[in-house]
């Protein structure tokens, strides 16, 4: 892929300000969902020692990456879909909301940092990896009513005359966690340390947490005629859209902080307030209204954004449209229908016109 001159001159600029800041580098020459794996390897004299090894020794791993990355920014498009600034990747300012410690650069590098765990553990439970594969048998107490037993090997009764024990093929998490700590953290010289590179990697962290620290454990029953005389468990991850209802709950909820007199630490705006755990997501600037196009702050505006005339939310047109009122437009198009299933196998489908009211900021 050719890079415009003007996107590579913007695109060294960033690397030389943030030499390891990988997100800000996918978004300096491009958007992650259409990042060619090969392109951030390229940058390999500005990347931080593990980011470099990572991509001569391993690219297999750097191209899970890709893919984290990919994962995450189409959730933060998900959960962010009703609101002022919606994601969006498809514009040249992106770069700029990056460049703030707001809210929504808080959730970009949570979910962007979930992403890549999510996917390196699950290429590994795919068998897609040599460096990997199922997770190791577990020493741990059996799921469920029992597990305050806490037996000592890998199988036990849980005492109601059922046995269970650790298989099948459970998801290496921590290796996938350990390789998006490798990838996404910036490193700076020793010693030095800045508020900005505090947040960034408090809210990576937090992202990877959103996603080490909710493991589930699934069975599976063995026994004669469907009775389940041992069960077989193991731990999987959670789905990834839990994953992304969870880091906007913590977007919610996010905590405005400043820097320590020590330069090394971060303490919360406001008196009384709790300092916030590693789960919690974390901020320093407020946000603009992204009401309307700004180039400074990276804002596209909400003019011409569909929303609900009814609703109340944050997708309601009062919100969304920032008070300036909004106009009802029909529009058609078409889509498939009448779709019937001919053997074998092809599914052959009618081109149906459907109108359709929609409500416009004005």
């Amino acid at each position: 892929m050719t890079i415009p001159l003007s996107r590579t001159q913007l695109a060294l600029f960033f690397i030389l300000l943030c030499p390891v800041n990988i997100i800000g580098l996918w978004w300096a020459v491009g958007s992650p969902l259409h990042m060619d794996p090969n392109s951030i390897c390229r940058k390999t004299k500005r990347l931080a020692g593990k980011q470099a090894e990572l991509c001569q020794t391993q690219p297999e791993i750097v191209n899970e990456v890709a893919k984290g990355a990919k994962l995450g920014v189409r959730e933060c498009q998900y959960q962010f879909r009703f609101r002022r600034w919606n994601c969006t990747s498809q514009n040249k300012y992106f770069g700029k909301i990056l460049q703030q410690d707001i809210r929504e650069t808080a959730f970009v590098y949570a979910v962007t940092a979930a992403g890549v765990t999510h996917t390196v553990t699950q290429a590994c439970s795919m068998g897609e990896l040599l460096q990997c594969g199922c997770e190791a048998t577990r020493s741990r107490a059996p799921p469920g009513p029992a597990s305050s037993s806490s037996p000592s090997s890998s199988s036990a009764d849980t005492g109601e005359g059922v046995k269970w024990e650790w298989g099948g093929c459970g998801d290496d998490v921590e290796f996938g966690y350990e390789k998006s700590k490798q990838f996404m953290d910036a490193k700076r010289k020793k010693g030095k340390s800045d508020i900005r590179t505090l947040i960034d990697l408090h809210n990576n962290e937090a992202g990877r947490l959103a996603v080490r620290n909710y493991m589930r454990t699934e069975c599976k029953c063995h026994g004669l005629s469907g009775s389940c005389t041992l069960r077989t468990c193991w731990k999987k991850m959670p789905h990834f859209r839990e994953v992304g209802d969870r880091l906007l709950e913590r977007f919610n909820g996010a905590s405005k902080v400043m820097g320590g007199n020590d330069g090394k630490t971060l303490i919360p705006v406001g008196q009384n307030i709790k300092p916030p755990d590693k789960q919690d997501l974390i901020y320093s600037a407020e946000s603009p209204d992204f009401c309307l196009p700004n180039r400074k702050t990276g804002s596209l505006g909400t003019r011409g954004r569909i929303c609900n005339s009814t609703a109340m939310d944050v997708s309601g047109c009062d919100l969304l449209c920032c008070e300036r009122g909004y106009r009802d437009e029909t529009v058609v198009f078409e889509e498939n229908c009448l779709c019937r299933f001919h053997w074998c196998c092809v599914v052959q489908c009618k081109k149906c016109s459907v109108r359709k009211e929609l409500s416009l900021c004005k």
